[in-house]
């Protein structure tokens, strides 16, 4: 491992050890801010992709391309999360494997998606970093929409729409850009099918025994809704014992739901975590179309339950997912400032380079 990337990763367990750490916040909220055409979303490389007979396949909607043709658009949300305070700067990738992108025929753009957006990330971060405040880029891995656990057809149980060495290829490439673009950490997130996040976990494990470097890393499942299970239908528990091999920096919950109603699981699995860090980001509370973000809950709102979460000792990581913006997450940055951090049972646990 390099090392400066090796400095990097060890400081994460030692920060974390000090003061609970920020997480920036949505990006789709914040992109559908700048109303882009699909002119916009195409730029000039992409303006005849998927040129067809009088029609044009529409690429609006598909974020990660922005990091190739709007990487200013994507630089500046980054740069008002860091200004807002946040200690970490998620790459913009959630959708950027070669699984997710085959909807807008853009497989093969994949490692140019990930290696753009981490590049940007790390460039953001770089120029707001400080000695006494470091920032971090977490190469972030979503789910994809193709689910290794669960039928796409409702009359045929067994059906399959991918397995998992489709997936485990696709995580495999979508790491390595990351890692080559400057990602300090890995966050396979907003997990709803665990045989996915394991896909992607294989994946980060091949991928640092072939290259020699071990960066730490965060896993966030979502619960969603009051079953208390993920859509694969594990219960929080049983979640954290399916992953936990993967010797986690950090274990936490995002996205689905607001703070309030994700307590009960972030109970339960900081109760069961006691040797890992935990993370929160949830949604600005539930949908609400006639608000500006499409979500009902104020900065006022999220930080001041976030914080009840931190006074309670059971999160080190906190932050926002959908419909929270930079004034969400300043005002989750200044409530749990000072507040004691939750302690574990290791000091560190991630895997250490050789």
């Amino acid at each position: 491992m390099k090392s400066l990337e090796y400095t990097r990763a060890q400081a994460l367990p030692a920060i974390l050890h000090q003061r609970i750490m920020v997480l920036d916040g949505a990006m789709g909220t914040m992109i559908q801010r700048f109303k882009l055409s699909e002119a916009q979303y195409r730029g000039e490389r992409f303006k005849d992709f998927g040129k067809t007979p009088g029609q044009l396949k529409d690429v609006k909607g598909n974020n990660e391309l922005l990091s190739l043709t709007r990487p200013d658009v994507i630089s500046s949300i980054h740069e008002r999360y860091l200004a807002a305070g946040a200690d970490f700067i998620e790459t913009n990738t959630f959708g950027a494997t070669s699984i997710a992108q085959a909807d807008y025929d853009m497989a093969d753009l994949a490692p140019e998606m990930n290696l753009a957006s981490a590049q940007l990330a790390r460039a953001a971060c770089d120029k707001f970093s400080t000695p006494e405040k470091p920032r971090f880029v977490l190469g972030a891995l979503g789910p994809t929409p193709k689910t290794a656990s669960i039928s796409p057809d409702v009359n045929d149980p067994g059906a399959r729409n991918v397995d998992f060495e489709q997936l485990r290829a696709a995580y495999y490439a979508q790491v390595e850009a990351l890692v080559q673009g400057g990602a300090d950490a890995l966050l396979v997130e907003t997990i709803f099918d665990t045989l996915n996040a394991k896909a992607a976990l294989f994946a980060i494990d091949e991928y640092f025994e072939a290259s020699g470097e071990r960066l730490p890393l965060i896993i966030s499942g979502t619960v969603t809704d009051a079953s208390g299970r993920i859509l694969s239908g594990q219960t929080v528990t049983a979640f954290w014992y399916s992953v936990r091999h993967a010797r986690p920096l950090a274990v936490g919950l995002n996205c689905a739901l607001g703070a309030a109603l994700m307590r009960p699981y972030l109970q339960e699995l900081a109760r069961v975590a006691g040797d890992t860090f935990i993370s929160c980001y949830p949604n600005a509370g539930l949908p609400n179309p006639m608000s500006e973000t499409g979500f009902d809950e104020t900065p006022a709102d999220t930080s001041r339950l976030l914080r009840e979460f931190a006074a309670d000792g059971l999160v080190n990581i906190v932050g926002g997912c959908c419909g929270t913006t930079p004034e969400h997450i300043a005002a989750i940055g200044a409530v749990v400032q000072g507040v004691p951090v939750r302690q574990t049972q290791r000091a560190f646990f991630y895997p250490q380079a050789a």
